[in-house]
């Protein structure tokens, strides 16, 4: 099941709808096996079985390691937050595909979260995903004109019963109008919707498919308008001077047993699963969120593996090691005893409370803070 913050799903409504951000896959779409640069993003996982897997929003791959996606799809955990990509047609029920940790994120500086102006993020991975990514468009304006086709892509659910959540989907649209910044589509028949905010709307620009807009608003009823970002528009001053970057080194692969003694300062520095506590009047630490002090034991795959009290804690995305045993104890491991975990950070401490308070909201972008059944 896949919960959206804001408007729980896409219901008719008789008034005139208003902006909403969208969380949810294209509405009478079908499957779009083909198109790999097509991500999901979502929250970091931090258990190896039992956990719901969040999704966040879609997203396109723009380089191997960057990732273009809407900027208010990181207003829950914000840019410092815990996230990964996946990549795969199925996210859902069970994923068929990989997941990549983002090491960096970072808004448009001119994003206007109440309208959505220049509603765009860009994500730097810890490493490339062997992937070829989308074409954007030339430094010339791409042509909008009403009437002209585009194909819509994006996860999340359907509101098909018979369709599963968690696929990537694509739908037809057609451009209503355009502006310097952003364009307006209707359905032919297809429609973005609740979880499609922040993947790729593509055009043909006379030999090829290019990346127009991304998704990032629409009526509430996911019926009449989707309201998206111009890529062109961004190109210049905001993609082109992060992709020329040169990529800062990539994630530190995981060394349980100096997790006690070294330092850190934010998220991205730490090995994935962990986040950086910067409890004040202490040094920074790597740790995974919500634990309590304990030791990284032996790889494992399930909890039951791990004894009494322990749990299968995930520290890399993927890999033979990629989860440890956590086993809780009194005080934290002398140096070469394991590594050890603190406190809670507080980030994720509050997480439950930024969830209700997304779920009380009555606008938002096309995007979800949503969950699945257990994930294996």
């Amino acid at each position: 099941m896949v919960f959206a913050l804001g408007t729980v799903g896409c219901v008719p409504t008789q008034e005139p709808a208003e902006p909403a951000t969208r969380g949810q896959a294209v509405v009478n779409g079908t499957d779009a096996p083909e198109d790999v640069a097509v991500v999901a993003l979502v929250a970091r996982r931090t258990r190896c079985s039992g956990e719901p897997l969040t999704l966040l929003c879609s997203g396109a791959l723009i380089a191997p390691e960057v990732v273009l996606t809407a900027a208010h799809c990181l207003n829950v955990f914000g840019t410092e937050g815990p996230y990964e990509i996946f990549v795969g047609a199925e996210l859902l029920p069970e994923p068929r595909g990989r997941f990549v940790q983002v090491a960096r994120a970072v808004r448009h500086p001119d994003f206007v979260p109440e309208t959505h102006a220049f509603d765009a993020a860009l994500l730097r991975l810890a490493q490339p995903v062997d992937v070829t990514p989308l074409p954007l468009p030339e430094p010339t304006r791409l042509s909008l004109a009403p009437g002209t086709p585009a194909r819509v892509i994006g996860f999340g659910d359907t509101k098909v019963a018979s369709e599963p959540s968690g696929r990537r989907r694509q739908g037809m649209l057609a451009v209503l109008d355009a502006s310097e910044s952003a364009f307006r589509a209707g359905p032919a028949p297809g429609m973005s919707c609740v979880g499609d905010s922040g993947g790729p709307v593509l055009v043909s620009d006379g030999t090829r498919e290019v990346l127009a807009g991304i998704t990032v608003s629409g009526d509430v009823a996911c019926r009449t308008e989707a309201i998206n970002v111009r890529v062109d528009a961004l190109r210049d001053t905001f993609l082109q001077p992060l992709l020329s970057e040169h990529p800062a080194p990539g994630v530190p692969t995981l060394a349980p047993e100096f997790l006690c003694r070294d330092t850190c300062t934010r998220d991205a520095v730490c090995p994935s699963g962990l986040t950086c506590d910067l409890t004040q009047g202490t040094p920074g630490r790597c740790l995974l969120p919500a634990l309590q002090a304990g030791d990284y034991g032996a790889p494992c795959t399930e909890d039951a593996a791990c004894g009494a009290g322990g749990l299968c804690a995930r520290l890399e995305p993927e890999g033979d090691e990629a989860c440890r045993c956590f086993v809780p104890c009194g005080s934290s491991p002398e140096p070469g005893a394991g590594g050890c975990a603190g406190a809670p950070g507080p980030a994720l401490l509050g997480l439950g409370a930024l969830v209700l308070q997304g779920m009380r909201a009555r606008r938002r972008g096309r995007a979800t803070a949503g969950s699945s059944g257990p994930a294996s």
